[in-house]
């Protein structure tokens, strides 16, 4: 079982450490301070649901359904400009948020948004249901794979939330939350293009 659950830790920790779209709002909600732990929480879940469904043997019933991870790629497109031109927005605006100034929206906003970015995605259920459904399955435990898998995706979710906390008060000049929300509009952009050109698509 402790080879298994090496291998669910690692492997998932290579897929979701890349920085894309689901990283880079979590980085934002930590650093605004907006339902940080919220947002950790449920991409974390997210993460146990989706491994967990592809272990159990859903992985290659998803990957057929064309038409749904089509609609699913559109949908994530559209979802994701929409949240880069907000961050574009901001970083426009003289007012820029402080560091922990308090929740600019509710909690309800902040779980829909968050289940957006990390369902609508096809390239989500490819890599956890799919790609790590499939290596866990045919691991000597496919149980501690899983296990491994949930750890890695808490410790590094949490653990982004609780560095951008400690991060969010020392960066109190508006001109570096200018900066941070171009550059997080920039991934979030760079994101929704591929998604819409199929290039994050086999």
């Amino acid at each position: 079982m402790l080879i298994s659950l090496t291998h669910g830790l690692l492997i998932c920790a290579g897929l979701i450490v890349a920085i894309g779209a689901q990283n880079a709002f979590v980085l934002q909600q930590g650093l605004r301070r907006e339902h940080a732990w919220l947002v950790a929480g449920v991409c974390a879940l997210c993460d146990w649901l989706l491994v967990g469904l592809g272990v159990l043997g859903l992985g290659a019933l998803i990957a057929q359904q064309a038409l749904l991870m089509e609609a699913a790629r559109w949908a994530g497109a559209a979802f994701l400009a929409w949240q880069a031109w907000l961050a574009l927005r901001r970083a426009m605006l003289s007012n820029v948020l402080v560091a922990g100034a308090g929740s600019q929206s509710s909690w309800r906003a902040a779980l829909a948004a968050t289940l957006a970015v990390t369902l609508l995605n096809p390239q989500v259920y490819l890599e956890t249901v799919v790609l790590l459904g499939a290596i866990g399955a045919v691991q000597p435990s496919p149980l501690g794979f899983f296990i491994g898998a949930a750890l890695a995706s808490f410790g590094w979710f949490f653990g982004l939330v609780a560095a951008a906390g400690w991060l969010a008060p020392r960066l109190a000049s508006p001109r570096v939350w200018r900066v941070i929300d171009a550059l997080i509009a920039s991934i979030l952009a760079w994101v929704a293009w591929r998604l819409a050109s199929g290039a994050m698509l086999p």
